[in-house]
């Protein structure tokens, strides 16, 4: 079908054109004028209307022979046309995403150079306080006031961490923040009665000279670890143990899982108390013991609530062979 269309659409221009041409030079020989032009540009001039007409009779011939023709010209066209506009309106939320999505890569960028910003403080020794970071530990009977109880430990934790954080601001003062949510809550727990441990937390690394301190508070029950004479963990030695090395890994191993088991009961210390020297007399007890299976206990010397420190010493006892 094309090609029929091509081959008429040039039969159909041959046919027109010499007739063109020949209506012209009539007119340039007549001397023909339109509007009081020249007759050679009106001989130009009939000549450009003649071209509009055989252009007008080839796309008509087209419309009027070719199915194809009319469905492209008069219904894709339009499809097209309205499903680009509608494509148009599409972009518009797409592009204002796309803002968004640049703004929040903006401020995740800064948020970026700040925390690098910060590391480059740290590692010169300018962050005074960690994020997570006990400042100030204290008991609270429910018995007790509780609101005059926050007020007296708010002063005193922002007092202590005025001295870390701007020593030499005497004008300084009330530099801690937390959330008015966490005050309720406090006072909503310790309501229900009983004794209880609030820890004040570091929210954010704080720098030296910090105008603010954001805090989260943790209301922890203060309730009993462990008793006095209590053994939290032990540890059996073979005879292939006593020698310098294993005995120091076996007691490392040890203290490191008296630690982590105290800590699952509750406990908000970060290490346990010993003697001091009490790994060098153990060893040297062993090596001089040798050929002889032992248990080692590690038992509390006191008790020891939630935040209270826990101390304790290894008890050594032979085994039969």
């Amino acid at each position: 079908m094309a090609w029929i269309l091509i081959v008429f659409l040039i039969l159909l221009g041959g046919l027109i054109a010499p007739f063109g041409d020949m209506l012209g030079t009539k007119i340039g020989k007549a001397r023909f004028s339109i509007l009081k032009l020249r007759p050679k540009k009106t001989a130009t001039i009939i000549t450009i209307l003649t071209g509009g007409f055989i252009s007008s009779i080839s796309i008509g011939s087209l419309i009027l022979v070719s199915e194809e023709f009319r469905q492209r010209l008069f219904v894709d066209i339009p499809f097209l046309q309205k499903t680009l506009e509608e494509s148009k309106k599409a972009l518009i939320p797409l592009q204002k995403e796309r803002k968004e999505l640049e703004g929040k890569i903006i401020q995740k960028e800064k948020e970026l150079n700040q925390l690098k910003n910060n590391i480059d403080k740290f590692r010169r020794g300018n962050i005074v306080i960690k994020r997570g970071q006990t400042l100030f530990i204290a008991e609270i009977n429910s018995s007790s006031n509780i609101k005059l109880d926050l007020t007296k430990i708010y002063n005193e934790s922002d007092k202590f961490v005025r001295k870390i954080v701007s020593p030499n601001n005497q004008e300084a003062k009330n530099i801690l923040l937390w959330k008015p949510s966490d005050i309720a809550k406090i006072e909503s727990e310790a309501s229900r009665g009983g004794n209880w441990i609030l820890l004040i937390k570091s929210a954010t690394n704080v720098l030296k000279g910090d105008n603010y301190v954001f805090v989260s508070p943790d209301f922890l029950e203060n309730k009993l670890i462990v008793r006095k004479g209590d053994i939290i963990t032990s540890l059996i030695l073979e005879k292939s143990d006593l020698n310098f090395k294993s005995i120091n890994l076996n007691i490392k191993s040890l203290l490191r899982e008296t630690s982590d088991k105290i800590k699952s009961k509750g406990s908000q210390v970060s290490e346990i108390n010993t003697n001091r020297n009490f790994v060098k007399k153990i060893r040297d007890f062993l090596q001089n013991n040798q050929n002889i299976k032992f248990k080692l206990e590690v038992v509390s010397l006191r008790d020891s609530k939630t935040a209270e420190p826990i101390f304790v010493e290894i008890n050594i006892s032979k085994l039969p062979s």
